[in-house]
């Protein structure tokens, strides 16, 4: 029980939010009087959050690089007015379309990438600059007005679902195998990193726990499944958003960029003399939040079907609380492509909850922020907390180590050739010559 709680202990930032999405879900499902998890309303659910939760997967990268992008609702808007004109006006095939568009996102990234990394102006200044320049570019785009009349095919991409296979078993058996296939593909996944974990002489859960675990992964997993199922089947942009989630959290946990990420945000110094390129990294950071934006953009003109002047509107400030509510540090270094989707869930229920409660506007944006501050909070006490109370960031002196002997043998040397005592050749009370 012991190891246990020093676990849970170690890790309080991840579980906290975990726990708190779960105490989210109870307290808007009682207070709707069910209504919250109903088939449909989940289903609802994925489809209004998901361009937030695709930001927040970038944004919690730039972050953690210890940067800020304060253009991505701008860039998101106007990358899908430039999409809805090419399919409309220019008459372009929407899967073409979307390449380009794609591709532009990428491209203005890269924009941002050159100035942060290479030129050195803050990445606030930068994206600050940008938001303005791209809603402008917007409204010149789209000339003031709404430009519907999309393609079929590209509205399926914010509103469609998966088709239907198999006999008629009053669900949708495409989305409950998926449901199935994640669960076996994640317990495997599990079971191997508790044998790596044992093979390096690292702390595990006990095993009753850890099957507790897995069971319960296994439970949430289904009975999602089984609630989209039992609706309209997997929306389509949701299996876009799963997997963004599966690529990314791969890149970040297990590719040589994601370490020089985490690097760099922990210690840009450290990281540059250990021979990160951290130009380099930063350039294509802002490249890659330059390219979700752009998806974000075409998602949510096809969910709206129509590219809007006001489209993207505070897409930036949802990002980004997302990201710091999902466990992200404020001063870098710190934070996961799962924790964001997890502040993301936080915020959207908190949304959709509210909303179901006839709660208004005004409020719900108050009662937001308060969540934000309060997650902020939470991070700078916890950083207070495992560095014994020294300060955010600060650093225990049990924990400094003692200088290594060849400092120690060198500094000796250096003494004896200026003529000098030896520090290590003489007592503290030897008297000197």
């Amino acid at each position: 029980m012991s190891s246990v709680v020093s676990m849970l202990r170690g890790n309080i930032r991840q579980y906290g939010m975990i726990i708190a999405l779960a105490a989210i879900v109870i307290l808007f499902q009682i207070t709707t009087e069910g209504v919250l998890l109903k088939p449909l309303n989940v289903s609802n659910l994925v489809v209004q959050n998901a361009q937030i939760l695709i930001l927040a997967i970038g944004m919690v990268i730039v972050i953690v690089a210890r940067h800020i992008d304060l253009s991505v609702g701008s860039v998101a808007a106007f990358v899908g007015a430039v999409g809805a004109i090419l399919m409309t006006k220019q008459d372009m095939p929407w899967p073409f379309a979307v390449v380009i568009c794609l591709v532009l996102g990428a491209l203005i990234g890269a924009w941002h990438g050159f100035w942060v990394a290479y030129v050195g102006i803050p990445a606030f200044i930068v994206t600050l600059a940008s938001m303005l320049l791209f809603r402008g570019l917007t409204l010149v785009v789209l000339e003031g007005a709404t430009v519907g009349g999309l393609p079929e095919g590209f509205k399926d991409i914010g509103n469609g679902f998966l088709p239907e296979i198999g006999p008629d078993t009053g669900l949708h058996n495409l989305t409950l195998l998926i449901g199935v296939g994640v669960v076996a593909l994640l317990a495997f996944l599990e079971f191997r990193k508790r044998s790596a974990s044992k093979r390096y002489n690292f702390d595990v859960l006990p095993y009753p726990f850890f099957l507790a675990k897995i069971v319960v992964i296994a439970l949430i997993v289904l009975g999602f499944s089984y609630l989209l199922a039992d609706a309209r089947g997997l929306p389509i942009v949701g299996l876009i958003l799963f997997v963004l989630i599966a690529l990314y959290s791969f890149i970040m946990a297990r590719t040589i960029f994601g370490r020089h990420v985490y690097a760099i945000g922990g210690n840009v110094d450290a990281a540059t003399m250990s021979g990160v390129n951290t130009k380099r990294v930063d350039f294509l950071v802002m490249t890659n939040m330059g390219l979700l934006a752009g998806l974000a953009g075409l998602v949510t003109t096809a969910r709206l079907t129509a590219a809007n002047p006001k489209a993207g509107t505070n897409f930036e400030l949802d990002a980004i609380a997302a990201a710091f509510i999902g466990g992200a540090a404020v001063t870098g270094g710190v934070g996961t492509v799962i924790g964001a989707i997890i502040g993301g869930l936080v915020m959207g229920i908190l949304n959709n909850g509210m909303s179901l409660m006839g709660v208004s506007i005004d409020w719900q944006q108050a009662i937001k922020g308060l969540v934000l501050l309060g997650a902020v909070a939470f991070d700078v006490w916890n950083k207070k907390r495992t560095a014994g109370g020294g300060g955010a960031g600060a650093e225990a002196e049990e924990t400094k180590a003692p200088p290594p002997d060849e400092l120690l043998a060198e500094i000796d040397s250096f003494d004896s050739g200026m003529g000098q005592p030896s520090a290590t050749n003489h007592p503290p009370d030897a008297p000197k010559t």
